[in-house]
C-alpha cells in the first residue's frame, strides 16, 4: 500500500472517528444536561450546536497548533458553507421547513452580522490573540442572551425542542454515569479523529500539489459537517424544523466565535489571501441568500432548498477548481 493510499485511508478513517466521537459528546451532553434540568431549547441552542462543532474545533487547534493554518482556516470556512447550502438545502428538499421568527429576526442576523465582522479581524492577515479574545467574548455575549431569552419563547417551539429532547434522551438520574461515560469517549474520538484527519490531508495536500486551504474547504470541511447533517435531517424528518434550521444557524455562529477565537487565543492564525477575496466572501454571500429565503412565509421550500444546494455547488467548484486547473 502506497503512502497516499495510507493517507487518504487515514483521512477517511479520522472522519469517522470524529462523527463518533460527535455523536457521543452530544447525546451524553444533551442527555446530562436535560437530566439537570437545563430548558430544552438552550440544550438545543448550546449543547447540540457547540457538540457539533466541535469536530471543527479540534481539527482546527490540531491543525493551528501544528503549523497548518490554511487547514484551520480553510476548515471553518469550508464547513460554514457546507452548513447553509449542502446541509439545509438538502434538509429543505426533504421536508420543507418552517422557520421560527425568532431565528429569522435574532439567530441569522447575528449569523451575519458576526460573519461580515470577520473581515476587519482578519484584514491584517492575521487573526491574532486579541482579535480571538474578541471572538470568544461575542460568544459569551450570545450564549448569555441565549439563556436569559430561553423562558420566552413561543409555545409552539418549547414543544418542538420538548418533543425533539424527550424522542432521543433518557431524562433520568440513573443514565448519568453512562452520559459521563460517552462524554470522555466522544472526547476521546474527537481527539484521535481531529489528529489523524490533519495528518492524512497535510500529506495528500502535499503530495498532491494543492492547498491545504482546498482540502479544508472540501474533505475535511464535510467529513466534520456530518454531525450537523446527521441532526438537521434527523429533525427535519420529525418535523421539528426549529431543531433542524436553528442548529445549522447556532453551528456557523459557534464556527467562527469559538472554533476561530479559541484557536486564535491559543495560537495565532496567519490569513491566506483567498480568505479576503474568495473564501470569506462566498460564506457571506450564501448566508445572505438565506436571510429572505427564512423571511417569505417564515418557511424554506423544496426549490429554495435546491437554490441553496445548488449556489453552494457553483461557489464550491469557483474554490476549488483553480487549485486543480492551474
Amino acid at each position: 500500500m502506497s503512502q497516499l493510499t495510507a493517507n487518504v485511508l487515514l483521512l477517511a478513517g479520522g472522519i469517522g472517528v470524529l462523527y463518533f466521537g460527535a455523536e457521543w459528546l452530544v447525546q451524553g451532553a444533551a442527555r446530562m444536561a436535560a437530566s439537570l434540568g437545563v430548558h430544552p431549547i438552550v440544550v438545543g441552542l448550546t449543547v447540540v450546536s457547540l457538540g457539533t462543532s466541535a469536530p471543527e474545533l479540534v481539527v482546527s487547534l490540531v491543525a493551528a497548533l501544528g503549523g497548518n493554518p490554511d487547514l484551520a482556516m480553510g476548515n471553518v470556512m469550508g464547513s460554514n458553507l457546507a452548513n447553509i447550502g449542502l446541509i439545509l438545502g438538502l434538509t429543505a428538499i426533504v421536508r420543507p421547513l418552517k422557520v421560527a421568527a425568532r431565528i429569522v429576526h435574532r439567530e441569522v442576523p447575528l449569523m451575519l452580522g458576526i460573519t461580515a465582522g470577520l473581515y476587519p479581524l482578519v484584514w491584517d492577515r492575521t487573526l491574532g490573540r486579541t482579535d480571538g479574545f474578541v471572538l470568544v467574548g461575542l460568544l459569551v455575549l450570545y450564549l448569555l442572551f441565549v439563556f436569559r431569552s430561553a423562558g420566552k419563547e413561543d409555545p409552539a417551539v418549547l414543544g418542538e425542542y420538548e418533543s425533539f429532547a424527550r424522542a432521543s434522551q433518557h431524562l433520568t438520574s440513573r443514565w448519568r454515569m453512562r452520559d459521563v461515560g460517552l462524554i470522555l469517549a466522544g472526547c476521546v474520538g474527537l481527539v484521535f479523529g481531529g489528529t489523524a484527519i490533519v495528518h492524512g490531508a497535510v500529506f495528500v495536500a502535499t503530495t498532491l500539489g494543492i492547498s491545504q486551504l482546498v482540502i479544508g474547504l472540501t474533505a475535511v470541511a464535510v467529513g466534520t459537517s456530518l454531525p450537523e447533517l446527521a441532526t438537521s435531517v434527523v429533525a427535519a424528518v420529525r418535523n421539528e424544523a426549529d431543531i433542524a434550521v436553528g442548529n445549522v444557524i447556532g453551528s456557523n455562529i459557534f464556527n467562527i466565535a469559538a472554533i476561530l477565537g479559541i484557536t486564535a487565543s491559543v495560537t495565532p492564525i496567519a490569513i491566506d489571501r483567498s480568505v479576503l477575496t474568495a473564501e470569506l466572501p462566498a460564506v457571506l454571500l450564501l448566508s445572505l441568500i438565506v436571510w429572505p429565503l427564512t423571511r417569505t412565509a417564515f418557511r424554506i421550500r423544496r426549490w429554495e432548498g435546491a437554490l441553496l444546494l445548488g449556489t453552494y455547488l457553483v461557489l464550491a467548484s469557483w474554490l476549488v477548481l483553480p487549485a486543480f486547473v492551474g
